[in-house]
């Protein structure tokens, strides 16, 4: 019984979003909600990744040199660690971990509520591809910022740490500053941002998905972005072994 329900959910994920990659009717008015849907996703977004990334590079660059690094150790190990979680972990898998409770309930509980108030169905019965017209602006918008987003993480984590040379004194500036440019990989920045193009699109299709599709009033709109979280952030981790695997 499980495996049918997860089939039929997958097949009508499927065609819905055979509708929405649809080349959009009125290009102009694409652009308009392209724009709309950037500065809602990915521009308010910017302050909550800031502020945690540059929190979690503070505390991680403090574990390794508190109680990992020992007289054994270089002294750049801290800030080596703390470079390769940043680039490889945190700013692309957790950050988008992080994104799907925030931009994926903002996402379903936008369409569950126009669905539940008819306002897609008003779409429809004029003639509009309202999976076109309400996710494609979405789902594009999104994996146009989210290469922004990562790259602000890793730069806010960065900084972070070096807030505890500077202001906590944890470590000097130089053993840091050695660490974040001993054996520096560029492919690491990349393989982040190519996953995170990945996340972007699972957390605004299925959101999507799970909005567009409430039946009933507005209680099933909460449990419609409850569900949408935890299903994109499932698959995003399962998603981030596979790509994991594959980009190393």
């Amino acid at each position: 019984m499980l495996i049918h329900s997860c089939l039929t959910s997958f097949g009508r994920y499927l065609q819905l979003m055979g509708r929405t990659f649809t080349r959009p009717e009125r290009f102009r008015m694409f652009l308009r909600q392209y724009v709309k849907e950037m500065s809602q996703l990915g521009v308010d977004s910017i302050g909550i990744v800031l502020l945690i990334s540059f929190f979690i590079g503070a505390v991680i660059c403090i574990q390794i040199k508190l109680n990992i690094q020992s007289p054994w150790m270089p002294h750049w190990v801290s800030g080596y660690t703390t470079r390769e979680i940043m680039l490889l972990e945190f700013s692309s898998s957790i950050m988008c971990l992080i994104l799907s409770g925030k931009v994926g309930s903002n996402i379903a509980t936008e369409l569950g509520t126009m669905r539940v108030t008819q306002q897609i169905d008003a779409l429809e019965i004029m003639g509009v591809n309202s999976a076109n017209f309400l996710i494609l602006p979405k789902i594009v918008g999104l994996v146009t910022m989210i290469p922004l987003l990562v790259i602000f993480s890793i730069v806010s984590g960065v900084a972070g740490a070096y807030a505890t040379a500077y202001v906590g004194h944890i470590i000097t500036a130089t053993d840091l500053t050695a660490g974040m440019q001993h054996e520096f990989t560029q492919w690491f920045v990349w393989m982040g941002i190519i996953k995170s193009l990945f996340f972007a699109f699972i957390i605004s299709s299925v959101s999507a998905f799970y909005g567009y599709n409430v039946e009933g009033g507005s209680i099933e709109v909460g449990k419609a972005s409850t569900n949408a979280v935890v299903a994109s952030s499932m698959l995003i981790l399962f998603s981030d072994l596979f790509l994991t695997q594959l980009l190393s």
